[in-house]
């Protein structure tokens, strides 16, 4: 019963969320900050030097705890921040909300997954750790993403896989996947923000 309910607590924060991040999207193109260089110096000039170090806290936070697509944070990050500077505080951020997650399923193993995982995804990816093949799929799973990441960072924890050998497979993995998404999502909210008239 514990388990059913944190997971029905996750699922509504994250629509909640969703929901929170799509209105301060049009928010941020109706005043103009993700438009309007001006706009959002502006803007950012109201956190000074703390803005940075939210964000990255917020997407290691996002990892740890997922409540939102990790594909929302990395394109808010790129929209507030720019291109280059937002891609580097998104990498910070979730890699060392990765390392956390994984850190947390090293201490408390197979229960915290069952917390916080459906037993559809779990099922899906239990495969992946029989046998000595799982630090290939989850390398594979981190530089293509077409898996939970989230999800594959405890999922790890649980294996014999090192501290060593999942830092770098998420320092030198994760940045494709981080620009894929941030860029290419970037671009098609901008796309559709100029279609609705509101950027």
């Amino acid at each position: 019963m514990k388990m059913f309910s944190l997971r029905y607590m996750m699922n509504a924060t994250t629509a909640a969320g969703i929901a929170a991040c799509a209105a301060c999207i049009v928010y941020g193109f109706y005043t103009g900050i993700f438009s309007s260089q001006a706009a959002l110096e502006s803007f950012l000039a109201g956190f000074g030097l703390w803005a940075p170090l939210i964000f990255i806290v917020f997407q290691a936070v996002q990892v740890v705890i997922p409540i939102l697509p990790g594909g929302i944070g990395c394109v808010a990050g790129i929209l507030v921040f720019g291109p280059v500077a937002g891609l580097i505080y998104n990498y910070v951020g979730i890699c060392l909300g990765s390392i956390a997650a994984f850190l947390l399923a090293r201490k408390y193993g197979q229960p915290i997954l069952e917390s916080m995982f459906s037993p559809k995804v779990q099922a899906k990816y239990k495969h992946w750790t029989e046998g000595r093949r799982f630090n290939n799929l989850f390398a594979i799973g981190i530089f293509m993403p077409v898996a939970p990441d989230d999800f594959l960072c405890y999922l790890a924890g649980t294996t014999k896989m090192t501290l060593r050998r999942f830092t770098t497979i998420i320092l030198l993995g994760k940045p494709l996947g981080i620009a894929a998404y941030s860029f290419g999502l970037s671009a098609a909210i901008t796309y559709f923000a100029k279609l609705l008239g509101i950027a």
